[in-house]
Parts: C-alpha cells; structure tokens; sequence
C-alpha cells in the first residue's frame, strides 16, 4: 500500500508541474507564436493535454529563432564597421528602385540590400549543368570559396564536390563549408574529417546553440549557395546528392533549377553566408576575402539577393512573396514543389486575378512527402473559384523553386510555397531584374508546362473518400509540414 501510495504522489506531483508547465508554455506561446491559428492551438493543447503538448511545443512550437541577431553583440564594433563599409562600396552598384522599378520599392526594406547593377546571370537548368557550372567554377578560385548547402551526401556527387574543395584547400585557397546538421544528418564524419585535413574551415549551422534554443529541432538552414572569389555566385533549389542529378529510380527524373551570377551580387551572396558562417563559429569573415564588387565583364543586368529566415524582426520571407504577387501587373508563374500558403499570399493571389493578371502555378506529380502533396490540392480547390490555374508536373519530380513575374523580374531561390519557408528556415533568393534574363526563365518554364497537365478542381469530387480525408487532415497538418 505505501507503494502505491508514493507512486500515486509521484504520479500527482507529475502531473501538476507539467499543469504549470502547461501554463507557463501557454503564456509564451500566446506572446510568441506568430500566427493567430497557432497561437490558438498550442494553447489549447498545453492547457488540455500539458504532458504530451509541453515538450512538443519546446521542440517544435516556436517560430522565433533565438540568439542570431544577438550574436553579432559580442564583436558588435567589428562586425558593424564591417558591414557598413562592405555596404558603402556596394552603393557603387546600386539601383533606385523607387526610379527604375517603383512597384518594388519595398523589396529593399524587406531584404536590407540594395538593387545592384553590372551583373551578369546565366540560367542552369537540372544537376548536371548546375554541378559542372559549380565544381568549375570552384576549380578556377584563386582566394577564397565559400560553400553553403542544406542537404550534402556522402555520395558520388557529394565525393566530387568534396575533391574540388580538397584540391582549392591544399593549393592555399581559403575554403569554408558550411552546412544544415539536421539536412546532413547522414553526412558521415569520414566525408567530414577529409575536409578537415585538407585545410577546409567545416562547421555545421549549430542551429541549437544557445540555451534558448536547445531543445528547438524545427528551424533549418534551407539555403544553398557557393560564392566563389567574391565575384560569382551560384544560388538555386539543388542540394548535393546523387538523387539531384536524376538518380533516385523513384524520383527521376529530379526537375531543378539553379542560377549563376557573376558581378556585384556575388558579394551580397558572400554577406549571407558570412552572417551564418558567424553564427555557428564566432568567426568574422574579413582578411583575406574580397568585398569590393567589381561589375561582370559582360552584361549589366540588376540584380539583388533576398535573403530570409526566423530571426528576422519581420516575416519577411512571406512578406517577398505578397509583394511580387501585388506588384504584377501581366502574369505571374510559380513552380512549388511544396504548396501550403497562408491565408496573405492566397488573397494576394486572389487579387491577382482580380487585376487580369494571369497566374500559373505548377506542382509536383510525384512528391517525396505525400502530407504535403495532398494538402496543396486543399488549396487547389479553395481557388477553384478564381482564375488561378493549376498544373501538374507529369516528369519526374519537380523540385525548382521559381517565380517569373511580368516580362521582366525573375526569383530563383531555395523558397517553398509553405509555413516552414515563410516562418522556420533560413532561405535565400536571386532576384533578376532583366527582360532578356525573363525571357530565358519564360522559355524554360514553357517547357515545364508542355510536360504538365492542367488539373481540374471539378474531379475532386470523384476521388475515393480516403484521399478527400487524406487532403483535409493534411491541410490541417499543414502548418507543422
């Protein structure tokens, strides 16, 4: 009896510290959380079932990353003398947008850099090209490489990239890898230590630095980039593996995109990598590393690099994205692998229509995550009453994150259509103004729909009721996807 009677307190005593716990969760996720919808959730759940909702919501709940901004504290004098003085040089290059494109003038504000001008890109489409570009473009480096990527594999593809990086190291180039510890989780410490040796400076985002973040496993480094001398950038949707060069038999073909510019963006590209390089080692990316921009030999092309992420003061990402879809004035054209908006960007689509504007959005055929294939067809037919049309991908698997606005702005990045892009990773985008440029996206993108299917909203309801329940619990799951 008196076992059981220290075991019932046990158990009483249990349930009242995850009761307060509950409270306390609640009171932060009402003052943090940064959706109505959530906030509304989470404290349902950790006033109604606190042993279960407690360590999910540290886990998984918040969607303000801590520590980021605060970080640059410690070097505050040299971190912010350095960044103003990579910023006066790059007002050299750059653009008044309220003059040449004043539709976006607060494209500026949102992503804190400037339109710059003297910059040439070139459109690579799939693994191949985008990898031969890259791996050559990081054998000519003469000072330094920086590279940054969210999912790298210790595979074929994974082993090249790491030969390139090796041999620029031990010729005495400057090399920085950095990449996503929960992206990479199968990285094997051999492809690691390989790069170690040969000099190259390795370290993983550290997202759980910091006691605030410790137990936090839901925000991501999505970006991809590699910067090389300061002078060309490569920025796009592929990560580093076999399967992004179509060799996945369940996914191929892998339908991606990437772009490469050379001139005055290389360095906004370089500043992004360099602020995370700074979060996760304390290190300021200074001597030895080119900030002056110089414009590309050929072409003058404007161009600026969105970089956004959950330390951001704003939600900047989805922010991006409601002010290209309110700026178009022609059409805008979408290629989403993942498609779960919030309710700002469908009414910004909405409205679109509403203008004449004509709005293509493009979706995968096949997915490597059902939950949220099924939940784009939630809004699928949610706009079925507008002019937004729908396509389905019938090649492969579409991974390209592009969007083409009008005749002339261009958006290639590491962006998802959904509540992990807008609120929980760290993204990056290229954004090309330049109708010649629009015109080489346009014709790509051509040929994506020629490989697309119209899909029709009226056949939904033909469908067999488990994958109509399968949609609308996915839809459900859609903000934690």
């Amino acid at each position: 009896m008196k076992i059981l009677r220290r075991k019932g307190k046990l158990v009483a005593w249990t349930l009242l510290v995850f009761q307060v716990l509950g409270v306390v969760s609640a009171i932060d996720a009402i003052n943090s959380t940064r959706t109505d919808q959530g906030a509304v959730a989470w404290t349902i759940g950790l006033l109604g079932a606190p042993v279960v909702a407690v360590p999910a919501y540290w886990v998984f709940g918040r969607s303000q990353f801590e520590g980021y901004i605060e970080a640059r504290r410690e070097h505050q004098g040299a971190f912010y003398a350095a960044r103003d003085a990579i910023t006066n040089r790059l007002d050299r290059a750059a653009v008044d947008l309220e003059g040449r494109h004043p539709k976006w003038d607060a494209l500026t504000e949102l992503s804190n850099a400037r339109l710059l001008r003297g910059n040439r890109a070139e459109l690579l489409v799939d693994g191949e090209a985008t990898f031969d570009s890259i791996i050559e473009g990081i054998r000519n480096a003469q000072r330094h490489v920086l590279v940054q990527f969210y999912i790298v594999r210790d595979d074929g593809l994974g082993r090249r990239l790491a030969q390139a990086l090796i041999e620029r190291a031990m010729a005495g180039v400057e090399v920085v890898f950095l990449y996503d510890e929960v992206g990479s989780a199968g990285l094997t410490r051999t492809y690691l230590q390989d790069l170690e040796i040969a000099g190259v400076k390795v370290s993983a985002f550290n997202t759980t630095q910091g006691w605030r973040n410790k137990f936090q496993l839901n925000f991501r480094n999505h970006r991809k980039i590699v910067v090389v001398d300061g002078r060309t950038t490569w920025i796009g949707g592929h990560n580093v593996g076999d399967d992004y060069l179509g060799l996945d038999p369940e996914l191929s073909p892998w339908r991606d995109t990437h772009v490469r510019l050379d001139g005055p963006v290389a360095i906004q590209a370089q500043g992004v990598v360099a602020a995370d390089w700074y979060w996760a080692q304390r290190e300021l990316l200074l001597e030895g590393y080119e900030w002056t921009p110089e414009p590309a030999p050929e072409g003058d092309m404007q161009a600026i690099v969105v970089a956004t992420g959950p330390a951001d003061p704003l939600e900047t990402a989805g922010m991006y994205f409601v002010h290209a879809l309110n700026s178009a004035t022609e059409r805008i054209w979408i290629t989403a692998p993942y498609f779960v908006p919030d309710e700002a960007v469908i009414k910004a689509l909405m409205l679109a229509t509403l203008r004449g504007v004509e709005v293509r959005i493009l979706l995968p055929g096949i997915s490597d995550s059902l939950p949220t294939k099924l939940a784009a067809y939630h809004y699928v037919d949610l706009l079925a009453g507008s002019d937004v049309a729908f396509y389905r991908y019938d090649r492969g698997f579409l991974h390209q994150k592009v969007m083409l606005v009008d005749d002339e702005v261009s958006s290639i990045g590491t962006h998802n259509f959904d509540n992990r892009s807008f609120r929980l990773n760290f993204e990056v985008a290229a954004v090309v103004f330049d109708e010649g440029f629009a015109r080489d996206v346009e014709a790509m993108l051509e040929r994506d729909f020629a490989n697309a299917t119209r899909i029709d909203p009226a056949t939904f309801d033909e469908q067999p009721w488990y994958w109509r329940f399968g949609v609308r619990l996915s839809r459900l799951l859609a903000p934690i996807l």
